[in-house]
């Protein structure tokens, strides 16, 4: 009798990843406890799995899924609460009252909640997450069956979640205890922006980042303002402040990163450290283009992420991918900058190995863990099919996932969530709604 945990995916065409640049035909991944067991082209693997569960993907690509390098989850409920706004008005006279007024735990459960649906209707498996209350938003990630990265938050101000510094990060650490040797979940030392955190706390975060062995998730270098600041008040630029202050080097995340020059590229490249690329967000805050061409050239690890909803209203992998190619190429001057396979690459891999889950996730390989996507390549909007990879970037959407696996299990069969609530999602989504605008 077959076992619901065997499962073989026979596709049109598997897109592993890992070697970098290939496309394989007609073949099958074999998926047995959660792990994938076999890639190996489907005449094959029907004979050599006859008892596994079979899905037939005629039309579909199968590739890893997608990981969302960094958002603010619960920031869902504010989409669309202020938009077409400078970075610091958007902040200072909307979010930050709106997030002192209305944000719980409550809240962030039911957002992050809300951002997983939509992430997983889009192939997202996993995502980095930053906002307050996370020990809320790992309840909402597990009931959804995602993989999530939690921000261990870190500021010099107060909030509803946290009275100071070293309160934020006493709660953060008892999360990580709590939850350490889950494998659906993993850390992240989270303190918010070189402008929102003192030179103190930041010498805190770099010794526990050493200690516990865990990425530092940072904004840096978002906006040309946020650089000014930093030389006004502390003499350097932030990436030199924290190269300083010893949080630059391989566990470092740093989000955004628009405004850089040749040598801080070096730096970044240097020390080993990860790029969280979120070209949507940058062009609707208008913080700029970051130089993603000359970030993987030198070899800076660059994945892709959508920001929170507030700031992008989509929390899309597959418009962030075309987004980077394109604006990549603009940036470069150069039509073969990021081409397809390196954007499929940041959108999967890169972000995995900037959370340091690149031995379980990222790319389609024996022994990884089956998070996977399948997308129907299929339509007037999607033929003819020359590169499969191609159509991926440049014209197929969310809206063309069909399938999604997290750790195995199937969490979207046809387009449909499998054992989510939506309507109830959408009422508390409403509910939200009425009491932001008050």
């Amino acid at each position: 009798m077959q076992s619901e945990n065997t499962v073989l995916l026979n596709a049109r065409w598997v897109v592993p990843v890992v070697p970098e640049g290939v496309v394989l035909e007609r073949y099958s991944v074999a998926v047995k406890g959660g792990a994938i067991e076999a890639v190996l082209p489907t005449p094959r693997a029907i004979e050599a799995y006859p008892d596994y569960r079979r899905v037939d993907l005629p039309e579909h690509v199968l590739i890893p899924g997608l990981v969302n390098a960094h958002t603010h989850a619960a920031m869902t409920l504010m989409r669309g609460l202020a938009d077409d706004l400078a970075l610091m008005r958007w902040l200072q006279e909307h979010i930050w009252p709106a997030e002192a007024k209305h944000v719980s735990a409550q809240f962030v459960h039911d957002g992050t909640l809300l951002a997983c649906a939509e992430m997983l209707r889009g192939g997202v498996t996993c995502f980095n997450d930053m906002y307050f209350f996370p020990e809320a938003a790992v309840e909402a990630t597990l009931e959804a069956g995602m993989r999530g990265s939690f921000g261990m938050i870190v500021l010099d101000y107060p909030t509803v979640y946290a009275s100071d510094p070293d309160d934020y990060i006493a709660k953060g650490l008892a999360l990580r205890d709590r939850y350490r040797d889950h494998p659906m979940l993993s850390f992240c030392l989270a303190p918010h922006a070189p402008y929102t955190v003192s030179d103190r706390s930041f010498g805190k975060i770099a010794t526990l980042a050493a200690e516990l062995d865990c990425p530092v998730h940072c904004h840096v270098h978002e906006t040309e303002d946020e650089i000014a600041r930093s030389v006004a008040e502390h003499g350097v630029r932030p990436l030199e402040r924290l190269r300083s202050l010893g949080i630059v080097g391989p566990n470092l995340i740093s989000v955004h990163s628009v405004h850089l020059s040749a040598d801080e590229i070096s730096l970044l490249a240097t020390h080993g450290s990860s790029v969280a690329h979120c070209p949507t967000s940058n062009l609707k805050l208008a913080s700029g283009f970051a130089p993603v061409a000359a970030l993987v050239a030198e070899g800076v690890n660059v994945g892709l992420g959508t920001d929170g909803a507030a700031s992008n209203n989509r929390l899309d992998g597959f418009q962030e991918m075309r987004q980077a190619a394109l604006l990549a190429k603009a940036v470069a001057r150069n039509a073969e900058a990021i081409p397809a396979h390196t954007a499929l690459r940041l959108a999967t891999l890169g972000g995995a190995r900037a959370l340091g889950l690149d031995t379980r996730i990222g790319s389609i390989e024996p022994g990884k863990r089956a998070d996977l996507a399948a997308v129907r390549l299929a339509g007037p909007e999607l033929v003819p099919i020359f590169d499969p990879v191609s159509h991926l970037v440049y014209c197929a959407g969310r809206g063309d996932v069909s399938h999604v696996w997290v750790d195995g299990e199937e969490k979207m069969s046809d387009r449909v969530l499998n054992g989510m609530d939506i309507p109830g999602l959408d009422t508390r989504a409403k509910l939200w709604q009425n009491a932001l605008k008050n």
